[in-house]
Order: structure tokens, then C-alpha cells, then sequence
């Protein structure tokens, strides 16, 4: 018992450093800020904060706005973010070194003096990469994962590091070391996650550019909730060396590294400068596809699949008009609508994303949260996977009836053994063929599809891992996914939010109506899919719904 305490009080003590190591982030990007008024007191930050990152860069590229004014405005506004809503973990210091030596070199790349942020699982030399863990603390990484090395060499300057939700398998954004996050515009809600802290810090205008990662929706929830542009690419478009996943080795469902900011043409620039050699040297794993610009820019009408509901979480009156709403003014604008039908969405969740993830019976998984001080909102989870599978079968079997216990038939039936792994990954290969010969029969470019919203209240998401359905079929087929918000919660929505029973009309349903109620006012998105590889083509279609 003793040791037990002494353990305990050893990782508090811990998790208080790196609080300190936070607030002293703060406190340095404070001093930096003003010591940069001091001397330039005329430099105005506020216009500096309005350029759209397309004009910034083209301003920094022909001198005619010098890196350091840019820089310290991002720095100034971010520290204003990160008090409002606790999204920032780390201030990376190097980086004010790194400004002056880009000022020296002159090598313009295509960020040259663009302020990034970059999310705590993506390898920063030299900083560590939680994930939420007390045992990931003072473990810096020996180097840049390839992402920060291209973004290096592109002259973007990385700044700070973001927070994410303990393990990031999560849709909300909370750790025991870090805290909540806050949503920008509504504190009491959830600004998403794992990428919760890059959506909040670039939705509240703190960061220009920012860097997440996806495997159910994780750059999606983020962007929706607050309000802005994300882009989850095809799993192996760009390098994902030095990058921390949550389920390290499982291949069922695909994970993503991508761009998040406030505007289309933004994420596109993100992704012109890391489709490029130097990613393409540094990790050979990845297809050497240059960004490509005659289908990005092209203005071809576009035949576009469409649906309004997954039929296994009801979308909200909010969602729903999105979708109809971006249909008609599509249509108006020329392109070919074409209704998509969209079958077996409870399955796919449940056997390729659930069972696909933790195929192994969560132990990968549990493993991470041994000797942790805290299981987060997992309790039911982590006793499910920990009973013996005599027990997990009797529960699967009373729970089948019942479409209360539904999400949980699939943890139950858990453990696989490899011949059933093999036959799953099969079984999702098959799944995605099916798929792409229902999409080309239809003669489609791209689908628009609902994006869950508007943002939960906080606590909310970690009770509704079921509502990831329209996320995280796109990383189960694993194709290119983008979000564009379009619309705005209305009285009307919050009326007839009044009578929303969801399909199942059990916890989950009703949870999820109260998850929604109140939200007038806040941004809904819609989701823009393409097939895999083309994610030049996705982001051309995000940018007309951009622009209707």
C-alpha cells in the first residue's frame, strides 16, 4: 500500500511539472510579445490577424511584410486563445531562433515565415509527445516526425504543440495532465478531438495553419465544432513517420495526418507545400504524388453523390438542412446531384471500426493506460475488456435483443483470434470494392455527406462513441474527407430538435438530443468525400461549397 501511495504521489508530482512546464510556455510567449511591442510599437498586429493565409504568404514571400511581425501577432493572438480555452500544451521556444535564421538563409518555400501549430502526437525534436500520459512525460523526441521536417524546410516556423484527449481515441479533448479544452465559441462545449486543441487554437484565430491527425473523425470533430476547414487525406498520402498513433499496429481502420485552417485555398497551400520532394526523400513509403494543380483548379461541373442520414445516428434538424441546403445551391451552380444509398452503417461501425480497432481485445490499448492515474470516461469499456471472454459471450448474447446494449455487442464480442483479423481485413477490402462499383455505376466524381454537429456540450462525446458513424466510415474505406462549415443553427432547427428520437430510441438517442439542445447560433459543416488518392479533387469540391 505504501508503495501503491508513494507510486501515486510520484506521478502527481509529474503531472504538476509539466503543468508548470505549461504555464511557463505562457509566461515565455508573453515575455516574447512584449519585448516585440517594446520595439516596434507601431506594428499593426490586428490587420497582420486578418490576411488570409494564401495573401500572408505571398506578403512574407515578396518581403513586403518582415516574418517577425507576423510571427509575434500569432504568438500574441495564440496566448489569448490559450488562456480562453487551455489548447495550448507547449510554446516551442527554438522557434524564435528559427526566425532569424530563415531571415538569413533567404530560401523562400512555399510557408516561408508562416507561424504553424502542430498537435502533441506529431514529433517535435526535443518536446515530448503525451498523448495524454503521464509515462510519455519528459521522454523528448529524438527528432522532427517527417511532416515538421518538410514544413521545416518550406520555412514554416512551428510554434507551439496542442492538446488532445488522453489515448486520442476520443472526440473530446481532455487529459489529466493538460485538462479540457474549451470550444472558442461556446465555453461550455466540446471543441472536438483528438485534434481538439489545433480546432480550437485555429478556430479562435490563434494559429493561421495547423496539423492534426485522423482515424475516426479526429481533424473532422475538431473543424466542425469550430467552425472551420479540415482535411483528412487517404492514410498513406502524406508521411506519417514520427507521428504517435492511439492503437499502434492495427491496420482495420485507417489513420491520417492533415491540414486544418479557417478557408479552403489555405489547407490546399498546406498540402502544395508537403506533396514535395523533400517528403517524398525522407519517406520512401509514401507515393511520390505532387500536388496536383489542373484537377485542384479545374471548373468542370461535377456529378455529386449525396445522402442525408447514415440511418444508424439520426442527423439533427441542423445537419440535415445542411446537407439540402448545399444540394440546391450545388445544383444551382450547375452540378449534377445524384442520391446515394448508403446500407449496413451499424455493421461497418461495429465489425470493421470497433472490432477492427481492438481486434486484439483492447490489449494494445489497455496497455497504455497501465499505471496511469486516471482510465478517463472509460470505465465500463475498461471492465468489459478486462472480464473473461466466457462472460463477454453471455453479455453479447442477453444484449442482442436489446438495442440499448448495442454499441457494446460490439466490444463484447472483442477478441479475435488471427484467422478471424485476416478474414475481417478481408472482409473490409471487400467492403470498399462494393463500395467504389456503387460509386462508379452512379458515374460519380464526389459525395457530400452530413458532418455530426453542431458541438457537443464537454463530457458529452466521451457517452456518444457511437455518433463517429459518419466520420469513421471514411476511415475504414479510407478515403480523402474534408469539412467545410455552411450554415449556422437556427431557431427553426432548435424548434423541431424538440421531437428527435434518433432510429434506436434507446440511452444513446436521447442522450445525444440533449448533447444537441441550445446551440443556436453555432456553425454546422458538411462533409466532402473523394475516392482515394484524389485529394486534390476533394478540396476543389470543398472549395465550391465554400464559395455558394
Amino acid at each position: 500500500l505504501l508503495l501503491r501511495w508513494r507510486r501515486r504521489r510520484g506521478l502527481w508530482r509529474k503531472v504538476k511539472e509539466a503543468r508548470q512546464r505549461q504555464e511557463r510556455s505562457l509566461v515565455q510567449m508573453e515575455m516574447a510579445v512584449r519585448r516585440f511591442r517594446e520595439q516596434l510599437p507601431s506594428v499593426n498586429m490586428i490587420s497582420i490577424l486578418s490576411l488570409p493565409l494564401p495573401e500572408l504568404s505571398k506578403k512574407l514571400r515578396d518581403g513586403s511584410l518582415p516574418p517577425e511581425h507576423v510571427f509575434y501577432a500569432y504568438v500574441g493572438k495564440a496566448l489569448q486563445i490559450a488562456t480562453e480555452t487551455n489548447c495550448i500544451t507547449e510554446y516551442l521556444q527554438e522557434s524564435e531562433t528559427q526566425l532569424q535564421k530563415a531571415k538569413m538563409t533567404g530560401k523562400l518555400g512555399l510557408l516561408y515565415g508562416v507561424p504553424v501549430s502542430i498537435k502533441d502526437s506529431i514529433d517535435c525534436q526535443g518536446h515530448d509527445s503525451t498523448l495524454g500520459f503521464i509515462k510519455n512525460l519528459n521522454k523528448p523526441a529524438a527528432e522532427d516526425s517527417v511532416v515538421v521536417q518538410v514544413l521545416r524546410r518550406q520555412g514554416a516556423i512551428p510554434f507551439v504543440k496542442t492538446n488532445v484527449p488522453q489515448s486520442l481515441i476520443s472526440y473530446d479533448c481532455k487529459n489529466l495532465i493538460f485538462g479540457q479544452t474549451f470550444n472558442p465559441l461556446l465555453y461550455t462545449r466540446s471543441p472536438g478531438g483528438s485534434s481538439g486543441g489545433e480546432g480550437a487554437l485555429v478556430g479562435g484565430g490563434g494559429s493561421i495553419l495547423g496539423f492534426g491527425t485522423d482515424v475516426g473523425g479526429s481533424l473532422r470533430f475538431p473543424a466542425a465544432f469550430c467552425g472551420i476547414c479540415a482535411l483528412k487525406p487517404t492514410g498513406n498520402r502524406l508521411s506519417k513517420k514520427g507521428i504517435i498513433s492511439g492503437v499502434l499496429g492495427q491496420k482495420a481502420v485507417v489513420a491520417a495526418v492533415g491540414p486544418m485552417a479557417k478557408d479552403v485555398e489555405s489547407l490546399a497551400l498546406g498540402m502544395r507545400a508537403l506533396l514535395c520532394e523533400d517528403m517524398f526523400n525522407l519517406d520512401s513509403t509514401v507515393p511520390p504524388l505532387p500536388f496536383n494543380e489542373e484537377v485542384y483548379s479545374s471548373t468542370q461541373p461535377l456529378r455529386i453523390g449525396y445522402y442525408e442520414t447514415d440511418f444508424f445516428t439520426m442527423p439533427s434538424p441542423a445537419m440535415r438542412r445542411a446537407v439540402r441546403e448545399t444540394k440546391q445551391l450545388l445544383e444551382d451552380a450547375g452540378h449534377t446531384l445524384v442520391p446515394f444509398e448508403l446500407t449496413n452503417v451499424d455493421y461497418v461501425v461495429f465489425n470493421f471500426c470497433v472490432r477492427g480497432m481492438f481486434a486484439d481485445g483492447a490489449t494494445s490499448f489497455l496497455k497504455m493506460f497501465k499505471g496511469e492515474l486516471e482510465k478517463s470516461s472509460m470505465g465500463l469499456f475498461f471492465w468489459l475488456a478486462k472480464s473473461p471472454n466466457w462472460l463477454k459471450s453471455v453479455l453479447s448474447w442477453i444484449a442482442k435483443p436489446f438495442h440499448l446494449l448495442m454499441p457494446f455487442i460490439g466490444f463484447v464480442s472483442f477478441f479475435s483470434t488471427v484467422d478471424e483479423v485476416w478474414s475481417l481485413h478481408h472482409e473490409i477490402e471487400e467492403f470498399c470494392h462494393q463500395f467504389i462499383a456503387q460509386w462508379k455505376k452512379l458515374n460519380l466524381d464526389v459525395m457530400l455527406c452530413p458532418m455530426l454537429g453542431p458541438a457537443l456540450g464537454i463530457g458529452y462525446p466521451g457517452k456518444l462513441s457511437v455518433a463517429v458513424s459518419y466520420t469513421m466510415l471514411y476511415n475504414a474505406l479510407d478515403f480523402p474527407a474534408g469539412v467545410v462549415p455552411v450554415t449556422m443553427v437556427t431557431d427553426k432547427d432548435e424548434e423541431e430538435l424538440k421531437g428527435y428520437q434518433g432510429y434506436f430510441r434507446d440511452w444513446w438517442d436521447r442522450t445525444l438530443a440533449k448533447a444537441f439542445r441550445g446551440s443556436v447560433g453555432l456553425p454546422v459543416a458538411v462533409q466532402c468525400v473523394a475516392l482515394p488518392w484524389q485529394e486534390e479533387l476533394c478540396l476543389r469540391f470543398m472549395k465550391e461549397v465554400e464559395t455558394l
